[in-house]
Parts: C-alpha cells; sequence; structure tokens
C-alpha cells in the first residue's frame, strides 16, 4: 500500500500507515492478550525489561529469535496455538501468552482430488506454498525445492564471505 502526501491534502494516509507500522510492534506483558501472527511472517516483540530465559512451548507452531535484550522476533512456523514465556534475569515472568498461528485472510486455494488435498496461493499468480496437510507427495516435493533454494543461498552467502 502506497500513500502519497500532498500539500493541501489530509494527512489521514500518513497517519494510518504509522497505525499499521507500529501495530506490528507489540509490547511484553505478563498478561493480556494473545499474540497473534501469521503463518511464515513474523512479527516484533518490545519487552518491559531484558530477557533472561525464553520458552516456546512448541517450536514447530513458533519460533522466536533475540533482536537484543529487549526485543525478540516470533516467527509463525505452522497453523495452531502454543504458548511464549519469558523470564527476567531476576526470575520474573516477563510475558506469558498465549500464541496464536493463522493464515492470511485470502488468496489461498484448496483443491480436493478425492482424499488428497493440495494448496495454491493465488495473489495475482498461483504459486505452491508449503501447507501442512496437503497430498504428501506434492508436500514432499514443494520442501525439496525449499531445500535446494536454501542451500544454494547458503552457499552464495560462504562464497562471499570467504572473497571479502
Amino acid at each position: 500500500m502506497i500513500f502519497r502526501f500532498r500539500p493541501g491534502r489530509s494527512a489521514c494516509g500518513i497517519v494510518l500507515a504509522t497505525v499499521v507500522t507500529t501495530s506490528s510492534i507489540q509490547p511484553g506483558s505478563a498478561a493480556g492478550q494473545d499474540i497473534e501472527v501469521l503463518i511464515d511472517q513474523a512479527t516484533m516483540l518490545r519487552l518491559d525489561r531484558s530477557a533472561a530465559e525464553i520458552v516456546v512451548g512448541n517450536p514447530s507452531i513458533a519460533d522466536v529469535s533475540v533482536q537484543s535484550s529487549n526485543t525478540l522476533v516470533l516467527t509463525g512456523k505452522s497453523f495452531g496455538e502454543t504458548n511464549l514465556i519469558v523470564i527476567d534475569p531476576e526470575g520474573k515472568v516477563v510475558i506469558n501468552r498465549r500464541v496464536v498461528v493463522q493464515e492470511p485472510a485470502g488468496g489461498y486455494v484448496t483443491v480436493y482430488r478425492g482424499k488428497n488435498r493440495v494448496t495454491l496461493h493465488c495473489s495475482p499468480n498461483c504459486e505452491t506454498p508449503l501447507v501442512i496437510g496437503d497430498e504428501p507427495a506434492y508436500f514432499e516435493s514443494i520442501a525439496k525445492e525449499i531445500r535446494t533454494k536454501q542451500a544454494i543461498g547458503q552457499a552464495s552467502a560462504e562464497g562471499e564471505t570467504q572473497n571479502e
């Protein structure tokens, strides 16, 4: 979404862009709402205090990486619910919240062939995402392509590091 500011026009687009941007950075709290994240996307969590220990109930549903002692990045790995517990250096709970990983609102098309299922993401062109529950051979062929792409990218990055 592109917001253009033109002199003499309302600045509501800039305000909306600011609201959308800041809403994706969720403040940490010991109690409260669920943390919602889309599958294969990340959200940043700002903590009130530094983290010493981080526990994810089911790391196959969500993963956490540490940006700094007060900033975490939570990534949705697969559909479902798990929990996130963050403890500070004094052993006090900084966050203890449920994490809900959902699929995006639109763009997915599910094709059933008998009992077998395949999923496409069509927005605007149809692509083949890796979706848990798809027909095993279809799922594995996509997973293999992703692993190959990651290996090529990693080898390329390592080659660049050695050339420096």
